[in-house]
């Protein structure tokens, strides 16, 4: 089993016809991913390599019966995309375009309140489910299927500790690149209470980093709610105070938002946490025997 994508996922692509979204969107479906419409404003009835164009994602989910974006658009469209694929009612909405301005996000995510639409991202690696469904940017074939759930604030880590596991022959159920800008979608905690629902997830992996609170506010639910073991890793120890390291959420500010307060956080909460990424397997290794 899965969380968010799976055998029965339908893609519209939101930005088929640019570079990005035909080459990512030509591996998903190599892949095995239902990528069943793309949407390009004027382009209508052209198609890339099968897939159908649309003006607009209602069009597509009529003709269709897409269930899922993903969006490759520039960051001053990208808002106006999310809304249109919420207006359509689609299940999941994977943005994986960065550099979308925070106040915009935040006016996304007070238009996503009350919708039946889940956001991932933005600026973001996306969601697979190994050997179902890959929507995003993840290299499938550093992924293998098993019953470890991965969340994580970072698209590198996500590759290199996914790797890590997969050369121990450890497989996934599903990894989800939340994105690390300041103002996201579904964060850690949407992310562990789905995994602590989905009977083939054993163990959750939660790989964060310096900036923000997130990660406390996860080592509270995984404390008081998660019943399943949780593996963290958590970048950033040896970043300097004020400055932002890769992504836009990545700062630390005063004492708040260091790599050893979320580490220690998680720790109080049950969590092992690696140091590395190679020990973040090993302790998911063991914790498996």
């Amino acid at each position: 089993m899965a969380i968010l994508v799976d055998e029965t996922t339908r893609v519209v692509v939101q930005g088929l016809t640019g570079r990005e979204g035909r080459f990512h969107a030509l591996r998903n479906r190599a892949y095995g991913t239902q990528v069943v419409a793309g949407v390009t404003p004027g382009k209508a009835g052209q198609d890339v390599e099968g897939i159908p164009v649309f003006d607009t994602v209602a069009d597509a989910v009529a003709e269709t019966a897409a269930n899922t974006s993903l969006i490759f658009v520039p960051p001053r469209f990208a808002v106006e995309a999310v809304y249109e694929a919420a207006d359509a009612e689609l299940r999941l909405i994977v943005c994986i375009t960065e550099g979308i301005p925070v106040r915009d996000l935040a006016r996304v995510a007070s238009y996503l309140r009350g919708r039946s639409s889940t956001l991932v991202g933005p600026n973001c690696p996306g969601v697979i489910s190994p050997g179902t469904s890959n929507v995003g940017i993840i290299p499938g074939e550093i992924c293998t299927p098993g019953r470890v759930g991965l969340v994580s604030r970072s698209g590198t880590l996500t590759y290199q500790i996914v790797h890590e596991l997969t050369q121990r022959r450890i497989g996934q159920s599903t990894c989800v690149g939340m994105g690390g800008d300041p103002v996201h979608g579904i964060g850690f905690i949407g992310s562990l209470g789905r995994f602590n629902d989905d009977p083939e997830t054993g163990l959750v992996v939660l790989i964060g980093e310096i900036g923000g609170d997130d990660e406390e506010r996860a080592a509270s639910f995984i404390a008081e709610k998660m019943t399943k073991p949780v593996v963290g890793y958590i970048a950033g120890f040896t970043a300097p105070p004020g400055k932002r390291m890769g992504h836009a959420g990545a700062i630390i500010t005063g004492s708040r938002g260091t790599a050893q307060a979320k580490a220690e956080a998680l720790e109080a909460a049950g969590v092992k946490v690696g140091r590395t990424p190679s020990e973040v397997a090993e302790l998911v290794e063991g914790s498996l025997s």
